[in-house]
């Protein structure tokens, strides 16, 4: 049978516009599933589930959602394990303080690689770590020490990620650890999440004196101090507990 050029043509198209239609639906189930990827924070789209409910996380640099000086005049805080786990068990955290006071949630966090597009920034790289040391056998690549400074949760060396600005980590990310938070606690109103070195240390003091029993009202203005200055720009610059 011979098959005449018109009809070829037609044959050509049919099968052109089939290919057409599953690579189109491969495109849209590989697009489907990146969004809906635990593993990755970078879609942002209006379709990504991650972002469909209200904003979980509270706005920094005086744009807090109550609007007014007083958001972070916390009465008492208290360290709570369960929700430091929750959130350290998400994609992209490696390790995190959860310390809830009042309405307020305060989260301090460090990153890793289990997870994409935790960085607001696209390529820009805003961890505050030089990990080069480890490719030559030192701790310090700047003095060539070779001790790690274990009294800091946080390190300039050699350690897991943390970022300057509360704005480095991305909205998708930082509504995915809100919606941690406020899961087994609708009471809360706000989450603010940080993953800066220095708050994430001071964070740290203010977490051991909590679980460690202690009566903690003493503290409860050197703890606010630190949430004004990182969240609300606070002109008192916190200092560590005990310095």
């Amino acid at each position: 049978m011979v098959i005449r050029r018109p009809l070829m043509r037609q044959l050509f198209s049919v099968a052109c516009g089939a290919s057409l239609l599953l690579a189109l639906a491969g495109c849209s189930n590989y697009s489907e599933n990146f969004q809906k990827s635990a593993k990755d924070y970078s879609s942002r789209l209006p379709g990504d589930p991650k972002m469909s409910r209200v904003q979980s996380y509270g706005s920094y640099r005086g744009l807090s959602t109550s609007r007014n000086s007083t958001a972070h005049d916390n009465v008492s805080f208290r360290y709570s394990s369960q929700l430091s786990y929750d959130v350290k068990t998400l994609p992209g955290v490696n390790s995190a303080i959860v310390m809830l006071a009042g309405q307020n949630a305060y989260v301090g966090i460090m990153t890793d690689w289990t997870a994409t597009g935790t960085k607001s920034h696209g390529g820009a790289d805003t961890r505050e770590q030089d990990n080069t040391g480890t490719t030559e056998g030192v701790y310090n690549v700047d003095t060539g020490g070779r001790t790690p400074v274990y009294r800091e949760m946080v390190t300039p060396y050699n350690s897991y990620f943390s970022h300057k600005d509360v704005s480095d980590l991305s909205s998708e990310f930082k509504q995915t650890i809100g919606s941690a938070v406020r899961k087994n606690h609708p009471e809360i109103e706000e989450v603010h999440i940080s993953a800066n070195r220095e708050f994430v240390n001071q964070l740290l003091l203010f977490a051991r004196a909590s679980w460690s029993g202690e009566d903690t009202s003493g503290l409860t203005g050197d703890f606010n101090k630190l949430m004004k200055y990182m969240f609300s720009q606070g002109k008192d610059i916190p200092t560590p507990l005990g310095e």
